[in-house]
């Protein structure tokens, strides 16, 4: 190593001890041990402009390994992005600070991905990879290689512990990703001590399995030996390659390197001192950098500067001579105008026959794949049934990947993570898809998209327990609670055409917001008076004759048309009721205190909601005085009809409920109730008291 080489890297490594130390909070581990293999892909492998974090061809870093985050956060200061200064060093994991615990996409400049959460980073990685490969299909022409960058992704031991690592590496090599390169930074170390305890396989011959080149580097502070391995992984032009770098965690810490208390705990003051005595560190004063070290990597950016300068050069070229193209390019990146569709009655018309929203979503997603080429997505092995396929649109694949039929097989973690990592790189638009119930597997991934920001479609389809006879495995009860308590994302469960295209409409336009679309199975009626109101989350359906009505039913999804039934046979009775569809609490919440008190006035307090899934968050919209039909439990295998039947979801039920808000006699409405059956269905999950 050269004495210059030998000093940048210690920098990294002294900057990080002394930013966790100050914290009193942090992982040194990661950062002591790797530091050598960040520096030399940063420095000399990887292009990147500082001066333009966001230049489309930019080679991709992720820290799978997030918790090492000041790893990142030292480089991106030595390197100059976003002025990230040695104050905001000084303030790690400080509340408001720039360099919070781990990295936070969009909160600091250079953070490709938010990572913490093992193997996701991996997993989000591929999917950047995969746009790549995409984009570059679509827009290269000869001579013109405007899309030709790499997707650099580090983590230790523990992301290659998790499932999704496997999952997402298992389909990067299926597709011959080559231009993802993989580091495993290999200490043998865990939180609990040595990983023997728990993970002993040969981690090489699993990546091998998945077809990755695979490479190894024995002595992970040894430049030339890093640096052989990066140019042997770039050499490889049919295959991904995984580079396992031998290193020791706390390197440089002469009582904490290789053990378990390097990890995740700061290193104390005296092991602070004891570290740069070891490393040879000119300066006493912490947080001093020298002057050499921050010229040297100047030099570096510069150098980085210039590969962009020589591509934007290219691109103009390639503007003058492919104009079509570059306008398409600008179309992608800048994204499209979809305000037609709004203005469309042909978009908002009304289905001519009962359909499932599924399969009215596979319509609407068809027509907007015209009006939007960069979309692109897929299901996790269930588009036929999801409706996901894009017709004359192609398959992704290695053998063509200008195709946007994404097939990610049955890995619904990894394509959550994948569909993130498509959104994060840019210049698409991306969906995923599995059943309801199978959104479990998603939830993680879910989760980032909404701490991200990132406009990613989660479509899920099979959405209560109308999907019958596969039982209470495959009827998702308690999901839909889960996905609206989620911040920052937005939840649609249409009840027809129309609001699927609302739906749809909020997916494809939303810049800043994961949605999900729940979709039904079974076929539902085409309601009279849905209408494209539906974009705000909540609207009145079918209004009661009076200004204040007697009663409000407030349904969404399958539901709404019992609660329209409902309010007919209420009628009979003299009870003035109004149907509220609530395709979305979250758009709803959007909407002014006007707006809200519109639809739900506060003098009425008579209120039911139904919905075939969990009563979790309706109490907000009913009040005390309201009633829920709803799942108290899980399904049962039988025919869906069956099933609404047995668990309440009949007209006759709902008026029940509803007429609880009027008559205090429970005995009364159960008499009535059973006059009018011959075979009583009233228990405990019809009529919630």
């Amino acid at each position: 190593m050269k004495n210059i080489e030998n000093c940048q890297v210690n920098t990294i490594r002294v900057l990080s001890a002394e930013a966790i130390q100050k914290a009193k909070s942090g992982h040194p581990g990661l950062p002591l041990g790797a530091a050598p293999m960040a520096y030399e892909l940063w420095t000399n492998h990887m292009n990147h402009n500082p001066a333009d974090p966001e230049w489309a061809n930019r080679d991709r870093f992720v820290l799978s390994g997030g918790h090492g985050s000041m790893l990142l956060y030292s480089l991106l200061h030595l390197f100059g992005y976003g002025n990230l200064s040695m104050e905001d060093l000084k303030n790690f994991r400080q509340l408001g600070s720039l360099t919070p615990g781990h990295p936070e996409y969009g909160h600091t400049v250079g953070i490709e991905a938010t990572t913490g959460p093992l193997g996701q980073g991996m997993a989000m990685a591929v999917g950047m990879a995969m746009a790549e490969a995409h984009l570059a299909a679509v827009f290269n022409k000869d001579g013109y290689d405007i899309v030709d960058h790499y997707t650099y992704v580090l983590g230790g031991d523990g992301c290659m512990m998790e499932g999704i690592s496997s999952e997402a590496f298992s389909l990067a090599g299926t597709l011959g990703l080559h231009k993802l390169i993989v580091f495993y930074d290999s200490n043998n170390i865990s939180i609990e001590g040595s990983t023997d305890i728990a993970f002993t396989e040969d981690v090489t011959k699993r990546f091998e399995a998945f077809g990755f080149q695979t490479l190894e580097v024995k002595d992970g502070n040894n430049l030339a030996e890093i640096a052989a391995a990066i140019e042997a992984a770039k050499a490889d032009t049919t295959r991904p390659t995984m580079i396992k770098v031998n290193t020791v965690i706390g390197y440089g810490c002469p009582a904490k390197q290789g053990k378990a208390s390097a990890h995740g705990e700061p290193l104390g003051e005296e092991n602070v001192a004891a570290l740069k005595e070891y490393l040879e560190w000119p300066c006493k004063e912490a947080f001093t950098v020298p002057q050499e070290v921050y010229d040297h990597f100047n030099e570096a950016a510069k150098k980085k500067a210039a590969v962009e300068d020589e591509w934007n050069v290219l691109f103009e070229k390639y503007r003058k001579e492919y104009p079509d193209m570059a306008e398409k390019w600008d179309a992608y990146y800048n994204g499209y105008d979809l305000s037609k569709l709004f203005d469309s009655e042909d978009y908002w018309k009304k289905a001519e026959k009962p359909e499932a929203t599924r399969s009215t979503s596979g319509s609407i997603l068809n027509e907007i794949k015209q009006l939007m080429p960069n979309l692109i997505g897929g299901s996790a092995d269930l588009a036929p049934s999801n409706k996901t396929n894009m017709k004359d649109a192609g398959d992704f694949s290695k053998d063509n990947y200008a195709g946007t039929n994404l097939h990610f097989g049955v890995r619904e973690q990894a394509m959550a993570a994948i569909g993130n990592g498509l959104a994060l790189h840019g210049g698409l638009k991306a969906f995923v898809a599995t059943f309801f119930v199978f959104s479990d597997y998603t939830k993680p991934m879910a989760r980032l998209s909404a701490l991200m920001n990132l406009p990613l479609t989660f479509i899920f389809t099979h959405d209560s327990i109308g999907v019958g006879e596969d039982g209470p495995t495959h009827e998702p009860v308690e999901q839909l609670a889960a996905f609206r308590s989620l911040p920052n994302f937005c939840v649609y469960r249409p009840c027809d055409r129309t609001e699927t295209a609302a739906a749809w409409y909020r997916a494809v336009t939303s810049k800043d917001q994961p949605t999900a679309l729940v979709l039904t199975r079974q076929n539902l009626s085409q309601m009279q008076g849905s209408s494209k109101e539906a974009l705000k989350g909540g609207y009145i359906l079918a209004d009661s004759k009076k200004e204040v009505p007697d009663a409000i039913i407030i349904a969404s999804g399958s539901e709404v048309e019992l609660a329209v039934n409902a309010k007919a046979e209420l009628a009979k009775d003299g009870v003035e009721v109004r149907v509220v569809s609530m395709p979305s609490m979250e758009a709803f919440e959007e909407q002014t205190a006007e707006y809200k008190e519109s639809v739900l006035p506060k003098a009425c307090r008579k209120r039911v909601a139904v919905e075939a899934l969990s009563d979790f968050g309706w109490y907000r919209y009913v009040g005390l005085d309201g009633k829920v039909v709803s799942m108290t439990g899980f399904g049962a295998s039988g025919p869906a009809a069956s099933l609404f039947e047995k668990f309440g979801f009949t007209t006759e039920n709902v008026v029940a409920v509803c007429k609880i808000c009027f008559i205090k006699s429970i005995e009364k409405i159960y008499v009535k109730h059973t006059k009018n059956s011959k075979k009583s269905t009233c228990n405990s999950q019809q009529i919630i008291l």
